[in-house]
């Protein structure tokens, strides 16, 4: 019997739920951190970009519509996921150069940020919202409100930091259009495959895999997204993505450089949250 021939997978983006191939056929390679062939990547363009933030408006109100403590047991869900697919995740980790017990520690510690994230859904707004005191007959309220579709620039590298931009963004009530790192995609699929097989609602969160340079542009001039976090852009790309997300008073989490294993505190969620402040008169 002769030898099998091998599989070379193309790797699809992650768009409503589904995985299309790039609109415009093209892909990209993925190698390892030996310049060995991993796989194929889609190379997404801008009618992608179009077609996931379709998805993720489209997913928004039924989404931020749902009880905080039910986001957070869907949250909670995917992290049980993610432990189920741990050996997966460390393989690919280590093809980007990390040692077998770096690659363990690092899904080890997305998996517990993604549940120090899904235990966060119920809490936010008890720590951001506010009974405020007022000089009259009314009641005053200020309670926090997801932005509404955000788009996140992954940060190169490992799997934490994926993690540590995504879960903020969707545990407060948000959809996301994520461009995955260029370099190393692979964590970010596989995550998609995750969010596919678990209880979150599709679009919800949308994975775009291609050339950064090419894609944060077109999400950050796009009228139809709310925030945008750019922390995987640097240099001129993150200034004219500013810009352009200037143009309709998108909030904006600048580039800088996380130490993702410290306390990521609740900037991230904060950051593409608003306040909504209600008042009621007493007695009616």
């Amino acid at each position: 019997m002769s030898d099998r021939l091998s599989v070379r997978k193309t790797y699809k983006l992650y768009v409503g739920g589904a995985f299309p191939r790039s609109e415009s056929g093209r892909s990209y390679t993925v190698n390892d951190a030996k310049g060995g062939f991993l796989a194929n990547a889609s190379r997404a363009s801008r009618k992608d970009v179009r077609d996931a933030v379709v998805a993720a408006r489209k997913a928004q109100s039924g989404w931020a519509a749902r009880t905080p403590y039910n986001r957070g047991q869907i949250l909670y869900r995917v992290a049980e996921m993610l432990e189920g697919r741990r050996e997966q995740f460390t393989e690919e980790l280590r093809s980007t150069g990390l040692s077998k017990t770096a690659a363990r520690a690092e899904v080890d510690a997305a998996v517990d940020r993604w549940v120090w994230y899904a235990g966060w859904a119920d809490k936010i707004a008890q720590v951001t919202g506010t009974a405020n005191p007022v000089s009259g007959p009314f009641f005053n309220f200020s309670t926090p409100e997801p932005s509404g579709v955000i788009g996140i620039v992954a940060p190169d590298g490992p799997l934490l930091g994926l993690v540590s931009v995504l879960a903020p963004v969707i545990a407060v009530g948000n959809t996301a259009v994520l461009v995955a790192a260029e370099p190393s995609p692979l964590p970010a699929i596989t995550l998609g495959e995750v969010l596919a097989t678990s209880d979150l609602p599709g679009g919800v969160v949308n994975i775009l895999t291609g050339h950064r340079a090419e894609l944060a542009p077109w999400l950050a001039s796009h009228m139809d997204v709310n925030g945008l976090d750019l922390t995987g852009v640097s240099g001129d790309l993150a200034t004219e993505c500013e810009r352009a997300a200037a143009e309709n008073l998108k909030r904006v989490l600048r580039p800088a450089q996380y130490a993702w294993t410290d306390d990521p505190g609740t900037i991230r969620m904060t950051t593409f949250l608003e306040t909504k402040t209600v008042w009621h008169p007493v007695g009616v």
